[in-house]
């Protein structure tokens, strides 16, 4: 009898990446670069919009020797005679933005974001100690990290907000529901929150492609995490509204141009299994909670299906837990209770 293989729902039309220093055009004039990351997720997608005679950048890889190495494999390879005209960050996370800066300044280009995300950027960039200030170590330990696990999380979230060049004094305002034209394409603006609080996404309706930043990726979901400057916050909530609004805005066969693993179609398909992914999450977390009540930092493995030691996967997990905590909470799933050391919750 032969086993049946359950066809993915995604289609992917460019299953293999652009290796190093090389391009794969994904549509007419809008060109595809992967960059490197020292993480677990190890790269980045790097996209480039023909712009009349030059070439707009959408995201610019993470600010260490690398990705520098990369951008200069590209400039002296597919780039050779074309110029950059704008580099547009579709949010803060130093992946994305890291060299942004960088790029401005040598090239003479102008940066284009959101207001929120260039503020974020900008703010890191003039204050990266503010993390180890209270009251956001009281944050941490309130909600069960050891005081070892608290340094970590916090020496190693400076090491990667200081991956930044410095951002430029100035910026083009990304508004969602604006127009913006990059060569002979119109873009509207979209922006959603959760991933980030005003992600920029570009939707091309005449071509039927999205530039979606890390909103919706494929076979991963997107880092959706409580900041410490908003501990009550419900990014959650955000992104879950923020996936409705898309299904409801673009059609189900869109080209999604991602800012991590591999362009796809199946849109709805895709924010679907976010959306089930996130019910599932929470729903685990309701029934540990019922067994007595659990700290954020004990719900990570809940959450996670694992211990996880690493400082930087732990920076996401704890804050990714707490997003799910809060979005309970607001909706009455669970309640606050006090614990020997902090907080604790509860099943309602």
């Amino acid at each position: 009898m032969l086993n049946s293989v359950t066809p993915d729902p995604l289609v992917f039309p460019n299953p293999d990446p652009p290796r190093p220093g090389e391009t794969i055009e994904v549509r007419p004039g809008i060109l595809w670069a992967r960059f490197p990351l020292p993480f677990r997720l190890d790269h980045v997608n790097i996209y480039l919009i023909e712009d009349g005679e030059g070439l707009a950048v959408v995201d610019a890889g993470i600010d260490d020797a690398q990705s520098r190495a990369a951008w200069e494999a590209l400039l002296a390879g597919p780039l050779r005679g074309r110029r950059l005209t704008r580099v547009i960050a579709t949010h803060f996370h130093p992946d994305h933005v890291g060299l942004a800066g960088w790029l401005c300044e040598r090239f003479g280009l102008q940066l284009a974001m959101s207001e929120a995300e260039y503020l974020i950027a900008l703010n890191i960039r003039l204050d990266p100690q503010g993390l180890r200030s209270e009251p956001y170590r009281g944050f941490y330990r309130s909600h069960g990290l050891t005081e070892e696990s608290t340094e970590l999380l916090l020496g190693n979230g400076l090491q990667y907000l200081r991956m930044v060049s410095p951002p430029p004094k100035t910026f083009l305002r990304l508004i969602a529901e604006e127009r913006v034209k990059i060569g002979g394409r119109e873009f509207e603006v979209i922006t959603g929150a959760g991933h980030s609080p005003e992600q920029v996404m570009l939707y091309s309706r005449a071509d039927n492609f999205v530039l979606i930043g890390d909103q919706v990726l494929a076979k991963i979901s997107p880092n959706v995490s409580v900041e410490a400057m908003d501990p009550q916050g419900d990014p959650l909530g955000a992104y879950l509204r923020s996936l409705e609004r898309l299904k409801a805005t673009l059609p189900d066969d869109v080209l999604v141009l991602p800012g991590h693993r591999l362009p796809f179609v199946g849109l709805h398909t895709r924010a679907d299994e976010l959306i089930a992914h996130h019910e599932a999450r929470c729903m685990a977390v309701v029934e540990a909670c019922k067994q007595g009540p659990q700290t954020v930092a004990e719900l990570v493995p809940v959450i996670f299906g694992r211990t996880i030691d690493d400082p930087h996967q732990l920076t996401f997990a704890f804050s990714e837990a707490l997003a799910h905590v809060n979005i309970l909470v607001r909706s009455g799933r669970l309640r606050i209770a006090k614990a020997a050391q902090g907080l604790a919750l509860e099943a309602a």
